[in-house]
């Protein structure tokens, strides 16, 4: 008698079954096309990941105008329901694609694939240099899907509170960047930056982190100057 299901089978014909191909392979090899097609088109794809509220569209809005017409982007707005983001991104004179995932907490490579086809239809055949991917807000899900990025960045607001690079170290592991944004809150929040600091570089000792404010404009000087250096980087990388 089977202990779990009551039945009467015999235990000695249970098999066990090797899995060696990943769970996550079809977004794998989707992403990788994504990434080769970027490549192609000399575009840096970054992938934003962040807790609702965070602040990711703020930064892209103060991203545009910082940038002020320098390099060329588009964005992919990931979210669940409306297409509110992206509506703020276009009314900044990009050009931007809003992906719905119906429920699903997280973008998905193939759904990238055809936003991207979709961001081009708007572009006219303008180049593009920067591709910024929205993720939906979550900082579980989003950060066990490669979308085709070939930069990861984390987001956590000072509202939030320090815990999170603990809470959420595959967030953190996988990213190239942490921003710290909303700082203008410091004085009302207990939150430690250089222990916030000291966590994240402690999961990811290769993690830059960049300390933001969009009220005072804090930070994003430094930001740009991060995307510029990541898409010269990536530029050089790419030449035969």
């Amino acid at each position: 008698m089977c202990d779990i299901c009551g039945c009467a089978h015999d235990v000695k014909d249970t098999k066990t079954i090797s899995i060696n191909q990943s769970l996550l392979k079809s977004n794998e090899d989707a992403a990788s096309a994504n990434r080769k097609h970027f490549d192609e088109k000399g575009i840096l794809a970054i992938n934003l990941i962040s807790s609702p509220g965070s602040g990711k569209t703020t930064l892209l809005e103060k991203t545009i105008e910082a940038l002020d017409g320098g390099l060329s982007l588009g964005v992919l707005e990931g979210d669940i329901e409306t297409d509110l983001d992206a509506e703020r991104i276009r009314a900044r004179g990009v050009p931007a694609v809003q992906l719905t995932t119906g429920g699903a907490c997280h973008l998905e490579s193939a759904l990238i694939h055809r936003g991207f086809h979709a961001l081009e239809q708007q572009l006219n055949g303008k180049k593009l240099d920067l591709l910024f991917i929205e993720n939906v807000g979550n900082l579980v899900c989003p950060s066990f899907f490669d979308l085709g990025e070939h930069v990861r960045v984390v987001l956590i607001s000072v509202p939030e509170g320090p815990d999170k690079p603990l809470k959420y170290p595959k967030a953190i592991r996988t990213s190239q960047l942490l921003i710290i944004t909303k700082s203008d809150l410091l004085p009302h929040f207990d939150f430690d930056v250089e222990k916030v600091r000291a966590d994240a570089c402690a999961l990811n000792p290769s993690i830059k982190v960049i300390v933001t404010s969009a009220k005072t404009g804090g930070g994003i000087e430094e930001w740009v100057y991060f995307l510029q250096t990541n898409l010269t980087t990536e530029l050089k990388r790419k030449k035969p």
